[in-house]
């Protein structure tokens, strides 16, 4: 389903982020808000040749596994007018100009507001997409990341915002594989430093 097939004849659309999106949107909003999702799960499963990597070394970013018993936190950005557009245009090119993404509504549920979840689009990168890295362990993720750098900049500072979100926005949720891979590639990095 295209985004424009989910707003025909909407004022205001809401765009859940869990990964970039977080800290750098890029896109005019009318407001946000830091919530989750359910039946899905953020993993560091995709690749990235151009923002955090390159064709030679691939950086790792953030997709969205379905998994029932799962939720993941983010921020939801609050689009109207104009606004609506404006960002549809801005993210399909952001996020699916290299294909294999999928756009899908999921209820978006906020932050201590104890009310209804609203619907919301979000962008998932699919396994059809030739980046598409799949599982691996902490370790070789966090050694991936340590090392790799693209057009945008390090993979590694990609990694810390993210948890740095977590930790700042979200303090009770664990998130078990930000943060293990977080902690893999911060050694990875004072091991390469060391050794110089």
């Amino acid at each position: 389903m295209k985004p424009q097939d989910l707003i025909s004849g909407k004022s205001s659309l809401w765009i859940f982020g869990y990964g970039s999106l977080v800290w750098k949107p890029d896109f005019k909003y009318k407001r946000s808000q830091v919530g989750f999702i359910k039946g899905y799960k953020r993993r560091f499963w995709h690749g990235d040749n151009f923002h955090r990597g390159s064709d030679e070394l691939p950086g790792r970013v953030v997709t969205l596994i379905e998994d029932d018993d799962a939720s993941t936190w983010g921020v939801a950005f609050e689009v109207s007018g104009s606004q609506v557009e404006e960002s549809l245009r801005y993210l399909n090119v952001r996020e699916t100009v290299r294909g294999g993404y999928v756009t899908k509504t999921v209820d978006f549920f906020p932050d201590g507001e104890g009310g209804s979840p609203v619907p919301a689009l979000v962008y998932i990168a699919t396994s059809d997409n030739a980046l598409y890295l799949g599982p691996a362990s902490p370790e070789e993720i966090g050694a991936q990341i340590a090392v790799c750098r693209g057009k945008t900049g390090h993979n590694l500072e990609y990694l810390l915002r993210l948890a740095e979100f977590m930790r700042s926005s979200c303090p009770d949720v664990e998130d078990h594989h930000l943060f293990s891979i977080e902690a893999v590639a911060l050694n990875v990095v004072s091991y390469l430093m060391a050794a110089q």
